[in-house]
């Protein structure tokens, strides 16, 4: 893939805009003058963690031997879960407000940095052959995601909610599109492997 499919498909994981309303709720009872600075704490943890397993995670695919089509499938079908999640968003929160100031979890890890985003990274880390493209990718979706909430933040009482469920919902579309696509390539790498 590009550099900027990859980009791409990594801000659209990170949520950032869909994150919003709930680190407004989890930051509430922090002074004004920390809720910045932990929100770049947060996301700086999440970066530490996807640059760890964009590095470490291609030796975790490589032992679990499997193939090329294998990966591209199964990284299509977590993306098109994601997806889902995002064009049909449940009602009730998965994590509960922390008490206190919030350190690590639940923001850096899941929210940020979940189980989603990091089986992608995995997977681009076990795919693509230019390993610096990869990770200049995570490197220009996360200044995107941490640009984007820095700018939000200062207007998140402003912004409707409705608007951000909307937003979601298109960066939800656009990924499952490029679900569908990654699960097309694995297939016809897995039919082609077959007709041999």
């Amino acid at each position: 893939m590009s550099l900027f499919s990859m980009t791409l498909t990594f801000f659209l994981i990170l949520d950032s805009v869909g994150h919003i309303a709930d680190f407004n709720d989890f930051l509430q009872n922090v002074s004004k003058r920390r809720q910045r600075f932990i929100l770049f704490r947060e996301m700086a943890f999440a970066l530490g963690l996807l640059v760890l397993f964009h590095y470490f995670g291609v030796y975790l695919i490589n032992g679990l031997q499997v193939s090329p089509g294998t990966i591209r499938i199964s990284g299509g079908l977590v993306l098109f879960l994601i997806a889902i999640k995002m064009v049909f968003p449940t009602e009730t929160r998965p994590y509960k407000t922390p008490v206190g100031e919030p350190f690590i979890v639940p923001m850096a890890i899941p929210m940020i940095a979940g189980p989603s985003i990091l089986a992608v990274v995995m997977f681009y880390a076990s795919t693509e052959t230019r390993s610096y493209e990869v990770l200049s990718a995570i490197l220009l979706a996360w200044l995107a995601s941490v640009s984007l909430l820095w700018v939000c933040w200062e207007f998140r009482h402003k912004i409707n909610l409705k608007v951000l469920s909307a937003l979601e919902r298109l960066m939800g579309l656009l990924l499952t599109m490029l679900a569908v696509e990654m699960f097309l390539k694995g297939l016809r790498i897995f039919l082609w492997k077959q007709s041999l």
